[in-house]
This record gives C-alpha cells, sequence and structure tokens, in this order.
C-alpha cells in the first residue's frame, strides 16, 4: 500500500480524487483555502458580483437575464434567492430527470419554482438509453451516477446556446471547497475540462462508444457538450457564487427551511440531512462505490466541513465518520428493479472496483475494510483502540425522502400541487 499523509485540521488525505497538497506545518490545501472566508471582504466581493452580472441584464424583458441549474435539494434554493432576490435577475431555470427521483425531491424542486416564481425547463431523456448507459458505466468505471452528472452539467450549457442565453450562473465549486484547487479570489469559471476531468471521471459521451458495448449514437449524443464556436458565438460562461458569497450551506440550508419552506431528510450514511435529499441513490448506492474506489465516502467530506466552520472537532468528525460510513444501503431493491437485475449480480458488479488499497478479501462475500478513517498518518490500524465520541447532533430532518408515498422513484415529476 502506497503512504497516505492526512491533514492535521480535517479528515482528508493526500489520496484525494480531486487532489490534495499538504503545507510544512500539515494543513491541507482545503483547510487553507477555507481560511479565506474569514479575512477576505466579502461586501466587496459582493460588489464584484454584481459588475460582474450587469451586462446580462436584459432590460427590454425580450429574454431571460441567465440560466440556473437547479434540483429539488442541495444549494438549489440559496442560488436561487441570490439570484432572484438579491441580485435581481431574471433567472431561466434548468432541471435534468435523473431518474432516482424522491417524492421530496419532486415536492422541493416544484415548491422552488412556485416561492420564487420562475420559469423551468426540465430535460428527460430516453429511460431505456439512460439505462443502458447506467449499466456501461457502473461496469467500465464504477459509476451509476455519469448519465446524472453528465445530463446536470450539459443540459444548462446546451440551453445557454440553445436560447442564447449567455449568463450561466452555478453554487460553489467543488474543487475549490473541498481541496483548495483555486482560490476564491481566482474567480474561477464553468470549463469544459473540469467537467471532464473530474464531474465525468474523464470520459466524455463520445468515449462510451465501442464495439465491446451496446450503446449507439443515438443513446448518447445529448450528452454532448456544445462546440467551441457555438460557445464563442453566443459567449457563454459560467460563473460561481462561491467565489462572491462566503458560501456556507449549512447556514444557507437552515435560513431557506425557515423563510422558503425548503424540506430535509435523514440518511443512513451521513448525519447531514441537508443535502441530496432530491435522490435515492445518491447517498446510498452512490455513496457506498466512493467508499469501495476510494476508501472514504460523503461523510467525510461533510465532516471535515463541519470541522473547517468550527462546529465540531477532528476527534467529532472523526466519530461521525466511524458511525455512518459503513452503515447499510436502504434503497437497493429500488435501484435493481428499476435496472433489470439481482442484488446478487449488483453485488458481483460493485466487488469488481474495490480499490485493493483499502480492501482485501478475507474470504468469499467477507472484506476487511482499512479506508481513511482506519488509518493514522503511520498507516496503522486504529479500529482496535479507537475510542468514539459521543457524536454531536448538529442537523435536523424536518421530512421524509417519501415525502408521504412510497419508496419508489418518481421518474417523471409534475410537481405538487
Amino acid at each position: 500500500m502506497s503512504k497516505i499523509y492526512f491533514c492535521q485540521r480535517c479528515l482528508y488525505a493526500t489520496t484525494h480524487p480531486l487532489g490534495l497538497t499538504l503545507d510544512a506545518e500539515g494543513i491541507c490545501s482545503g483547510c487553507r483555502i477555507h481560511e479565506e472566508k474569514d479575512y477576505l471582504d466579502w461586501d466587496y466581493r459582493w460588489k464584484l458580483l454584481e459588475n460582474q452580472v450587469q451586462p446580462y441584464r436584459n432590460l427590454n424583458g425580450q429574454n431571460y437575464d441567465c440560466i440556473v441549474p437547479v434540483s429539488g435539494s442541495q444549494d438549489s434554493y440559496y442560488i436561487v434567492y441570490l439570484v432572484k432576490e438579491r441580485l435581481g435577475l431574471n433567472p431561466l431555470l434548468v432541471t435534468y430527470n435523473k431518474y432516482f427521483n424522491t417524492p421530496l425531491g419532486i415536492r422541493n424542486l416544484a415548491n422552488l419554482r412556485i416561492k420564487f416564481n420562475c420559469d423551468i425547463l426540465y430535460q428527460n431523456i430516453n429511460p431505456i438509453s439512460v439505462k443502458k448507459i447506467t449499466r456501461t458505466t457502473l461496469r467500465r468505471f464504477g459509476s451509476i451516477y455519469w448519465p446524472i452528472l453528465a445530463g446536470q452539467t450539459v443540459f444548462p450549457v446546451q440551453t445557454a446556446v440553445r436560447y442564447q442565453i449567455p449568463l450561466i450562473i452555478w453554487g460553489a465549486h467543488q474543487g475549490l471547497e473541498q481541496v483548495g484547487m483555486f482560490s476564491h479570489t481566482h474567480e474561477v469559471e464553468m470549463t469544459r475540462r473540469y467537467r471532464k476531468d473530474h464531474d465525468l471521471m474523464g470520459h466524455e459521451a463520445d468515449d462510451l462508444l465501442s464495439i465491446f458495448d451496446i450503446l449507439k449514437e443515438g443513446d448518447i449524443w445529448q450528452y454532448r457538450y456544445p462546440s467551441d464556436r457555438d460557445l464563442h458565438t453566443v459567449g457563454v460562461r459560467g460563473i460561481y457564487l462561491g467565489n462572491y458569497v462566503r458560501w456556507d450551506p449549512k447556514v444557507q440550508h437552515e435560513q431557506m427551511m425557515r423563510e422558503y419552506d425548503y424540506k430535509t431528510a435523514s440518511f443512513n450514511r451521513t448525519f447531514d440531512c441537508y443535502d441530496y435529499v432530491d435522490c435515492f441513490n445518491y447517498m446510498d448506492l452512490h455513496d457506498l462505490l466512493k467508499l469501495y474506489k476510494h476508501g472514504y465516502s460523503k461523510v467525510t467530506d461533510h465532516a471535515c466541513r463541519e470541522i473547517r466552520f468550527g462546529r465540531i472537532s477532528r476527534d467529532e468528525g472523526l466519530a461521525l465518520v466511524h458511525k455512518y460510513e459503513l452503515a447499510p444501503l436502504a434503497y437497493i431493491d429500488q435501484f435493481c428493479e428499476w435496472l433489470g437485475m439481482t442484488p446478487r449480480s449488483l453485488e458481483f458488479m460493485l466487488n469488481q472496483h474495490r480499490n485493493p488499497e483499502f480492501w482485501q478479501q478475507i474470504e468469499p462475500d467477507k472484506w476487511k475494510f482499512n479506508g481513511w478513517s482506519q488509518q493514522r498518518n503511520d498507516n496503522q490500524s486504529i479500529q482496535d483502540n479507537y475510542n468514539p465520541l459521543k457524536s454531536p447532533i448538529i442537523f435536523e430532518a424536518n421530512s421524509l425522502l417519501e415525502y408521504k408515498q412510497e419508496e419508489k422513484y418518481i421518474t417523471i415529476g409534475k410537481g405538487y400541487p
């Protein structure tokens, strides 16, 4: 096993898939960039944002001012709040149908549209093609989320070109927030390269086509990024609000819960019940695959974020990781039914993506986990001598993923009421 080094402040390691560095004091690049949240002049940065969007205001009302990608969870409410209420822009909302929709997510998305009185476009890809792509990406990359990530990141750009709306406004930049890939002052914008390298795991839609696969042109064409010529002609650019606003998901979600009736739900595999409530699989099967491949799961991301904001200690964060990361899946039957495979077949497929750096097969169907949470900087297991602390309760759910309905995917939601 290669040597793994850990940040002395948060729980991230140098094997983070987005890339992470440690300085001479053993503090990671993500923690260092997070420090900017406490000393940058955010009033000044908000004025910079106002100046950035000013040229895109359509004063004659003949078109939308910008495009805002949304879903029924994550930061969608706060993004639309900033764009519509604070900046005074007229956005066109766009959303991609992920097919793993929870009733709560459909409710939240409909409520978002109603509360902020915005127009919205839905993209529904042929479900037969989506299932074929999901089988391919699960087998080849260990990802059931490739078509969702591809759709969520390309549909807004396609819409910008199609409707000639140059400005796309996103929330926070994942690479900046997690590993400090950029400074807030760099004011990094949306790029085709970041989407391919990180969101799509290095594989564009055309890379999925192969003589050894059943995917055809008709299955993947809607996931193609617009050409550079089209982007240049329209002048498409995508900016991130996190560069201009002190981004704090917990505080923002709680404001949206109070003021705009955003609903949340608890998960088996993390303590954060505010994010990803629109999907049965993100914090379930998708999260398990992350653990298999990278040796850590989403609860580590959530714990690191809360450590950086000073709401929990490093030991408390580690206790939360130990509590949640190996929790059982809750919605595996729904996925198997949707994709048309047996749980045993799925288990075989998942096991092909266990990283031997973190998983050792003891006997058939029995594995030993030695991921991030099980190691110190000297690579010694801490499982035997670790004394977990009482996990702090810092998030509260106010609803259920099923939202008064069955535990079934809502593949096409017309909204509430």
